[in-house]
């Protein structure tokens, strides 16, 4: 199986980790780019390890991209990213196990992040888990859900979603069709509309991040 890897950036602090922050890059993109949020978030998580791994495929529009999976943009999109999410799940699932393993940061101190495509392997791997992570944020993405979601089988960490309301890529209906069925199986949403923002992650919505992750840390 593929193994990823990427930029990191050590805790601020200076010391060992005991929080990590996975950043999940979006389509045709690589970790070099998600890995610029990590600043923005330091101050708040002093002690945690910023890790912005290649998505493990190259991709197959953008050669000097990765791509979590490969998207149809002439066919059916929904089947893609259904299609999509289940094949890359394996590699970054083994990808946590093996960052819990060597760092000793847990499940619960675990912030998973992503943009786009990015965004939409980490709502579906982070509520597919029998581990209660820290967090979900969701820039522009969408919600496949894991086959049994909704059942005790799955921990349900709590969950921030945002999104520009002129995305022209991902469907901003996409985010909102995602509130609701996380709140219908009882989630904890946190929910954030970029009014006149495209396909992009705008001051607002890397503010509203901020006040997100602040809460689940217990700052």
């Amino acid at each position: 199986m593929t193994k990823l890897s990427g930029p990191m950036l050590p805790p601020a602090s200076g010391g060992e980790p005991r929080q990590a922050v996975i950043l999940l890059h979006g389509y045709g993109s690589d970790g070099a780019d998600l890995i610029g949020l990590a600043p923005h978030w330091q101050d708040v998580l002093p002690d945690a390890v910023f890790i912005s791994p290649n998505a493990p495929e190259q991709c197959r529009q953008l050669a000097s991209g990765f791509q979590w999976f490969d998207v149809s943009f002439d066919g059916d999109r929904l089947a893609s990213r259904q299609m999509g999410v289940l094949k890359a799940r394996p590699v970054l699932v083994e990808f946590l196990d093996d960052l819990w393993s060597q760092t000793g940061v847990t499940p619960e101190n675990t912030l998973l992040a992503g943009f786009s495509q990015g965004a939409m392997m980490a709502l579906h791997v982070g509520l597919s888990l029998p581990q209660r992570l820290m967090g979900i944020i969701a820039f522009s993405g969408a919600f496949v859900p894991p086959e049994g979601f909704g059942s005790t089988a799955f921990a349900q960490p709590p969950v921030c979603l945002i999104h520009g309301d002129m995305d022209q890529v991902v469907d901003p209906d996409l985010s909102a069709d995602a509130e609701l069925a996380l709140r219908l199986a009882g989630c904890d949403v946190s929910y954030h509309v970029s009014e006149g923002v495209g396909h992009g992650i705008a001051p607002d919505g890397l503010d509203f991040a901020t006040q997100f992750i602040a809460r689940v840390a217990g700052k």
